[in-house]
């Protein structure tokens, strides 16, 4: 066998990166990773992790709202951006730190710089220098999709949303995906006049459509405008320095600040895929076998740079079958069925399995149970927002093939209840299921 410098050179120090560089080298693997940003990829450094995080700080405007219902007096309360970013973006280095803090206990060598592959076992860092690795895995993720239209350079995207001086007076988003949806409860809860254009009729294709029509319905009476079927056409700067953007269908209007959110383009672009004969896809993702292989023996891919499906627990779990597959001798596929997503809006989406439509295409017989309430809190405070949840079943044998819920904390109940739907659990499990009272979660086992 030729003797390589390293036996795993990752290229991408990103959820899906870091796992399987870790879990390879505790295999006895001798491994480096070369990262041109930061350690952690976009969930940690620009995506989920600080998302979130401004979700939490966007919930305290309602919460101190709904606070005099429940007996407290506020004050003069007020809110500093600059705070919370500060302090968002201070977690995020502690992150940083952490994750790269893991690499180094596990003996994984970081090259803080660009790679290139030069060969089936060659890479080339920016630098210049080169080295040689039996396996080379690209795990480099994807970014914002950006459209092509005259002054697409004065919007912003995901990425610098994060970075804000301050929240815009009016923003305009252009998308109807979660990113999209996500951004919008959070400005429009720290003040901001949001507008939402989407080149089609629907939002957060993919989900149930119940639920999409919900937040659509709660969104609207939250003060977000909506504009669909609107392909934008151009951004042009005001004199007074806001923006104007124009769009079919619909007449132009005038913001201070575009923000892209219409979806994410896997990173390819000088990678030297072309030159090691590596396959990509008609949308620019790498092809990968359910091993994670690309055409090429000795180059693997995982995350979102293979855009099969761009969630960050994914990635974690296809590096570490990665890892445990080819250095741990431990045979392992990633099961793509059945996976839990979640849309951090306000209120929140979360779901699992297949939608209604789904299961009527797919299932002979598709029995369907619902419940459409009022959270206790919003009873007390006199907020007509209602949550509702949805179970789909197998007509014939009751097993449940699908949950949906919108409403608070619906993630947090979701997480739990998919287990028993990856678990082929019936509807009577469900009902077998005494209640935890008084909580939203037990509307899944009293669902009729």
């Amino acid at each position: 066998m030729a003797e390589y410098d390293y036996d795993l050179f990752t290229i991408g120090a990103g959820s899906g990166g870091v796992r399987a560089s870790r879990v390879a080298a505790a295999h006895g693997a001798r491994v480096a990773i070369a990262e041109e940003y930061r350690v952690g990829g976009t969930c940690v450094i620009r995506g989920c992790v600080p998302k979130k995080m401004l979700v939490y700080g966007a919930h305290f405007a309602e919460d101190l709202e709904d606070a005099t219902r429940f007996g407290w007096e506020i004050g003069n309360a007020k809110f500093d951006w600059k705070r919370l970013r500060d302090n968002v973006l201070a977690d995020v280095d502690r992150l940083n730190g952490l994750y790269t803090q893991t690499l180094e206990n596990n003996g994984v060598d970081i090259f803080g710089e660009r790679a290139t592959i030069t060969g089936p076992h060659e890479i080339t860092l920016a630098s210049g220098e080169t080295k040689t690795a039996r396996i080379i895995l690209i795990a480099t993720g994807a970014r914002p999709h950006v459209p092509s239209i005259p002054g697409h350079d004065l919007g912003i995207t995901s990425n610098e949303a994060f970075h804000l001086d301050a929240i815009p007076d009016r923003i305009l988003i252009a998308g109807g995906g979660y990113i999209a949806n996500e951004f919008a409860g959070v400005f429009n809860a720290l003040g901001a006049k949001v507008t939402i254009v989407n080149r089609s009729d629907k939002l957060l294709r993919g989900y149930e459509e119940a639920l999409r029509d919900r937040l659509l319905q709660i969104s609207i009476t939250k003060g977000i405008d909506f504009r669909f079927n609107a392909d934008l056409r151009g951004i042009e700067k005001n004199p007074d320095g806001s923006l104007k953007v124009s769009m079919t269908n619909n007449d132009p209007i005038d913001v201070d600040c575009v923000l892209f959110a219409t979806g994410r383009v896997p990173n390819i672009e000088g990678l030297g895929l072309e030159a090691a004969g590596v396959e990509v896809n008609d949308h620019g993702a790498v092809t990968v076998d359910d091993e994670a292989r690309t055409n090429i023996a000795s180059i693997y891919a995982v995350g979102d740079v293979t855009n099969r499906v761009q969630l960050t627990p994914v990635a974690i779990r296809e590096g570490q079958a990665f890892a445990d597959r080819v250095f741990g001798d431990k045979p392992s596929k990633v099961d793509y069925s059945c996976i839990p997503a979640a849309v951090f809006s306000h209120p929140p989406i979360a779901s699992v399995g297949l939608t209604e439509a789904q299961a009527n295409e797919q299932l002979g017989s598709v029995a369907v149970y619902t419940s459409d309430f009022r959270p206790m809190k919003n009873a007390l405070v006199q907020r007509n927002e209602r949550a509702l949840y949805k179970m789909i079943c197998d007509g014939e044998t009751g097993r449940v093939v699908g949950l949906h819920a919108i409403g608070p904390e619906a993630p947090e109940i979701i997480q739990a209840a998919a287990i028993a739907v990856k678990a082929g659990l019936t509807k009577a499990d469900f009902d077998a299921t005494v209640a935890v009272h008084p909580t939203m979660a037990e509307e899944l086992v009293l669902l009729k």
